[in-house]
């Protein structure tokens, strides 16, 4: 199955994106009358005839709407430094599409050594990921904010920080509640700072512990979201 992303899809038509229809024309070589499978990222499925073909904008005509998937009953949201090789960082946004995850926050901490990130790069990799596991849910990546401002932002459901040092923490399978929404920080790859540690607790967040080995920036990411997907199964 070939699946293509196109967002904003309404009424019966749509138009390909520059690269999707370069991907359509270019090297799938698909012609006027071909049929292709198309989500829009919010949940569902379509079936698309190839009314016009360009490799800068095929225009489709949507032919019916072949599945709908409602979100699931919980929301997963990752917050995390990016990392200083960006490869890494895409990596755990691959996989994470893959597995299963609602947000992905990118956070500015004080050990982090990598300020900057190309937004557009990493959505490019979420869409990616979403289209190669046939997902019809693309995650929403926020912008890079500064760890001090983003504790402080409002969050229904629990709160929690992997840090490494505190010695208190409890596993995340025995503090997460099945089939609720949950915020996990994930620091750099000089783990947060005591102030911020401090001030996240100050803020409600719990610390957590993803395991007994001290785990890569990415792997601690990965492992948080194939453990919340897990227990949620099991909770069915």
């Amino acid at each position: 199955m070939q699946l293509f992303y196109v967002t904003g899809i309404e009424g019966n038509a749509c138009v390909l994106g520059e690269e999707e229809s370069w991907h359509c024309v270019r090297v799938l070589r698909l012609n006027v009358g071909a049929l292709i499978d198309i989500t829009d990222g919010l949940g569902k499925f379509y079936q698309g005839r190839l009314a016009k073909v360009h490799h800068k904008g095929c225009l489709v005509e949507i032919v019916k709407v072949t599945a709908r998937e409602h979100r699931r009953p919980w929301r997963l949201h990752v917050a995390m430094a990016p990392t200083k090789n960006i490869e890494r960082f895409e990596w755990f946004l691959e996989k994470a599409t893959e597995i299963g995850v609602d947000e992905i926050g990118i956070l500015l901490c004080e050990h982090s050594e990598r300020k900057v990130v190309k937004q557009q790069r990493l959505e490019k990799v979420l869409v990616a990921a979403m289209k190669q596991s046939l997902k019809c849910w693309l995650p929403k990546l926020n912008e890079p904010v500064n760890f001090k401002n983003f504790v402080k932002q409002p969050f229904t459901g629990q709160k929690m920080i992997a840090w490494c040092e505190t010695g208190l923490e409890s596993e995340l399978p025995d503090l997460y509640q099945k089939g609720s929404d949950v915020l996990v920080l994930i620091g750099p790859e000089g783990d947060f700072s005591k102030a911020e540690v401090d001030l996240a607790l100050q803020s409600g967040f719990i610390p957590v512990s993803l395991g007994d080995s001290r785990l890569r920036t990415e792997t601690a990411g990965i492992v948080c979201c194939d453990t919340i997907e897990i227990l949620n199964k099991v909770a069915r």
